[in-house]
């Protein structure tokens, strides 16, 4: 069991799930809304996920003979990636410079920034769980099997997705008015 904990955090499942990003910046005289700029590109995260062996105690595993009983811990967020790299601007849908307005970089990364957030906090509803379920149970199943058990049971401690916590949320402090 020692060496199982060792490897710490065991991805089995990737994830990649496309976003569509879009924004809007309004600029007003008086209360007059005068023009409006609009931004739309696709993007794509990458989530790995899986379960921390670190966690598995000497009661999560019950072995009698040839049949064992593993008890794994809930499945968790292993990484997490939403590189500018997979951003891709529609110029045919945007309009980045309209008539005395134009989305800037720092307009283009709040959008991205408010679509990370999106991203993240939809993780739960996706079926991330199930699926990494699943394959972290077959993966257990043949490794095991393979050491000579003939009866393999695997079940998790929760069903929930655990998902490390970012900050994201802009600072006040930082924010500059266009």
């Amino acid at each position: 069991m020692g060496k199982i904990q060792l490897a710490s955090d065991l991805s089995t499942t990737e994830f990649v799930i496309d976003k569509v990003v879009f924004g809007t910046k309004t600029k007003k005289l008086l209360l007059i809304n005068i023009s409006e700029a609009q931004f739309l590109a696709y993007s794509k995260a990458t989530v790995k996920t899986g379960v921390d062996l670190s966690k598995i105690s000497p009661e999560d595993i019950l072995i009698d003979r040839n049949k064992i009983e593993l008890r794994l811990p809930a499945i968790e967020v292993i990484n997490f990636s939403y590189p500018p790299s997979s951003f891709v601007e529609d110029t045919l849908v945007s309009d980045t410079r309209s008539f005395l307005n134009k989305i800037n970089i720092r307009d283009q990364e709040e959008f991205f920034r408010l679509a990370e957030l999106d991203i993240r906090s939809n993780l739960q509803y996706m079926g991330l769980v199930k699926t990494s379920q699943d394959h972290t149970r077959k993966m257990f199943k043949v490794l095991l099997s393979s050491l000579g058990y003939k009866e393999v049971y695997i079940s998790f401690k929760s069903d929930e997705l655990l998902i490390p916590q970012v900050n994201l949320l802009a600072d006040q402090d930082q924010i500059v008015s266009p």
